[in-house]
C-alpha cells in the first residue's frame, strides 16, 4: 500500500470541506479516514471528520471524536460547542449544558452565550 503524500492529505482535507459544505458527510468521511489514519495527531482533521459524524447522524463516533480533541485542546470552544450540540441532540442535556458553557467561557460569541444559557434556571 503506497503511504499518501503531505500534498494528498491536503487535498483530502480540503476535498472533504468542500463536501461537509456541500451536506456531504459520508463523502467526507471517506475521504478523511486515511488522513486521520495516516496522521492521528491532526486536530483539524479529526475535528472536521467528528463534525461529519455529527452531520451524518452518528453521534457517538462524533462525540468520541470530538472529545479525543478536548484530550489535546482542553480550550478549544468549538470543539465544545460541538460536543455539546452532538450530547444535545442525543438527549443528554445536563452534560450538553456543561459544554456550551465551557465553550461561552472559553469564547463569549453571541451563539455560545446564548446556547449556554447562563440566565437561564437549570
Amino acid at each position: 500500500m503506497s503511504h499518501a503524500s503531505p500534498e494528498s492529505n491536503v487535498i483530502a482535507y480540503r476535498a472533504a470541506e468542500q463536501l461537509l459544505a456541500a451536506r456531504d458527510p459520508r463523502g467526507a468521511l471517506k475521504l478523511l479516514d486515511p488522513v486521520v489514519t495516516a496522521h492521528p495527531e491532526n486536530t483539524a482533521a479529526r475535528l472536521l471528520r467528528a463534525r461529519a459524524f455529527f452531520l451524518a447522524a452518528q453521534l457517538r463516533a462524533a462525540e468520541l471524536e470530538f472529545q479525543l480533541v478536548l484530550e489535546r485542546e482542553p480550550d478549544n470552544a468549538f470543539a465544545h460547542f460541538a460536543l455539546a450540540r452532538t450530547l444535545q441532540r442525543a438527549s443528554r442535556d445536563g452534560e450538553a449544558r456543561r459544554h456550551f458553557r465551557l465553550a461561552a467561557a472559553l469564547d463569549p460569541r453571541p451563539d455560545y452565550v446564548a446556547a449556554a444559557g447562563f440566565g437561564q434556571a437549570g
